[in-house]
């Protein structure tokens, strides 16, 4: 054969050589791991349309908490669920609110895993929006009011990143302003920079019983459409003080991850949502996937997109396999 042309798979021909030049790995360090928290007592629930995830009560939180500890994963996020709902969401900045009481418990037990508070009020409010509503909409600047209460309350109990999910116009700049005045200079913000009013946040809604009681939130949730508007909004968020940028969905937006990597200095964190962990949780249950292959693929593919970090129902999942994958040596 008189034919030129380069031998790529010479750098593919073993399992060794594959590891020595991977351009992009995983490990636990990636991950955070999204916890329920609820008022009950002795509960462990499981959440339907999410097979592995629980709502947890406080007293059976920590043994969670540690054995996600030993798997080598070392954030969470909290989401809560309030005995009381109230127009405004009063539950959200209380002293004795469901997540300031599972950060102050988790801190002084494991006071080595970084404890993230999601700051927002649909888990709070009795019509599940994130802000206060007047005559059927949310209003922006009374809202930004609640949100900063509520992020200076996580970090009193303790919170090490506070991470506004809201999409209010201006919030990572009033709330790093009141985490500022109240003392707290050193607490990073995580923003839900780049949030898409997404198809894919179904499952999450019933495990945190945040589902809207009426209309959607496209007024403050952006177009899956558009591109060149996650850039403005991370640009913004980065210019009111971002020290994280969230870029959610994850899977369906790898170009929007890959965009904000491009535009920031700051760590990209994508959140791989509750839709896309249902999806091949029931691919898998029905043997139509490789849980383990397609998963750590495609989180792998978040990582490649830019992602430093990966936020996950399926943490410790992967975390386990990656542990499992060292031992046995390749």
């Amino acid at each position: 054969m008189n034919v030129t042309f380069k031998r790529h798979r010479r750098l593919r021909k073993t399992a060794a050589i594959r590891a020595m030049v991977k351009e992009t790995t995983l490990s636990a360090n990636d991950f955070i791991y999204p916890l329920f928290v609820t008022e009950e007592t002795n509960k462990k629930t499981e959440v339907p349309s999410m097979p592995g995830v629980f709502q947890f009560s406080l007293d059976r939180l920590n043994d969670e908490v540690a054995e996600v500890q030993k798997l080598g994963i070392r954030a969470i996020i909290l989401f809560g669920l309030p005995h009381h709902k109230d127009e405004i969401g009063s539950e959200a900045f209380a002293s004795h609110g469901i997540i300031q009481k599972a950060t102050k418990q988790i801190k002084e037990a494991f006071p080595d895993m970084l404890v993230i508070a999601d700051t927002c009020l649909c888990e709070f409010t009795d019509h599940g929006h994130c802000g206060i509503i007047r005559e059927g909409d949310v209003v922006n600047d009374e809202s930004l009011n609640l949100l900063v209460k509520t992020a200076i309350s996580q970090a009193e109990a303790g919170a090490d990143i506070i991470a506004p999910s809201n999409m209010m116009d201006g919030f990572v700049a009033a709330i790093r302003q009141g985490l500022d005045e109240a003392g707290y200079v050193d607490v990073p913000i995580m923003s839900y920079a780049v949030k898409y009013a997404s198809a894919f946040y179904g499952p999450f809604r019933d495990a945190a019983n945040s589902a809207p009681a009426f209309g959607d939130r496209k007024t403050y949730q952006m177009d899956p459409a558009n591109r060149e508007e996650a850039v403005r909004e991370a640009t913004s968020d980065l210019e009111e003080g971002a020290d994280f940028l969230i870029v959610k969905p994850a899977l369906s937006y790898l170009d929007i991850v890959r965009d904000v990597k491009e535009m920031s200095d700051v760590p990209i964190v994508a959140y791989n949502v509750s839709g896309e962990y249902a999806m091949v949780k029931a691919a898998a249950q029905n043997g139509w996937v490789n849980e383990k292959a397609i998963v750590l693929e495609k989180l792998l593919s978040m990582k490649r997109a830019g992602a430093s970090l990966i936020l996950t129902y399926f943490a410790k999942d992967a975390a386990q396999w990656l542990y499992e994958e060292t031992q046995g040596g390749y």
